[in-house]
């Protein structure tokens, strides 16, 4: 069966959208990319900062709600229904949950050919690449560095922190069937 969906993990200011953005240039099909800061920008004011939302703490920790995780159920039924339509999708994801965030993630994608894809990167590079982008809550990227890693299982894996966004779609592309 041919690649589907194309699933990258990584924490915030790991390098996951520039390597989505050569994916697309790389790939022979056209890709679709979605991801989790597309739900996060599309959320109705009301909840962004409520504990039934979506709260980003002081330090960059993220805690979610109940609202945000139906809004968010909502979200990935659509986007695997778009995969099944016969789009091919690069999903974009901060699995903060670690495996039981991948778990919930692959129920969704049941009956789909999913390639797994954990991107790394140094805490330390992720927290100058965060400071640089001047739009995250300082403390974010080094605390999801790690965590969002836990107990996840990958088809394949790149560092941000050795490679180039292009050199790490070029590993990720050369495992697309």
């Amino acid at each position: 069966m041919a690649t589907q969906v194309i699933v990258l993990n990584g924490g915030s200011s790991s390098g996951k959208s520039g390597i989505v953005r050569c994916l697309q240039h790389l790939l022979s099909e056209p890709w679709l990319r979605f991801g989790v800061d597309d739900l996060v920008d599309r959320l109705p004011p009301s909840l962004v900062g409520a504990a039934s939302g979506l709260v980003v703490g002081p330090h960059g920790e993220v805690a979610v709600g109940p609202a945000f995780m139906q809004l968010q159920h909502s979200w990935m039924v659509g986007i695997a229904a778009t995969a099944r339509s016969g789009a091919h999708v690069v999903l974009d994801e901060v699995f903060l949950g670690g495996g039981g965030s991948q778990e919930r993630t692959r129920r969704y994608l049941e009956g789909l050919d999913v390639l797994w894809v954990g991107v790394r990167c140094d805490p330390d590079v992720a927290a100058g690449r965060e400071i640089a982008r001047g739009d995250r809550t300082i403390g974010m990227a080094r605390s999801q560095a790690d965590a969002v890693h836990l107990d996840v299982v990958y088809d394949v894996e790149v560092d941000t922190s050795r490679a180039e966004s292009l050199a790490c779609a070029r590993a990720i592309a050369a495992r697309v069937a």
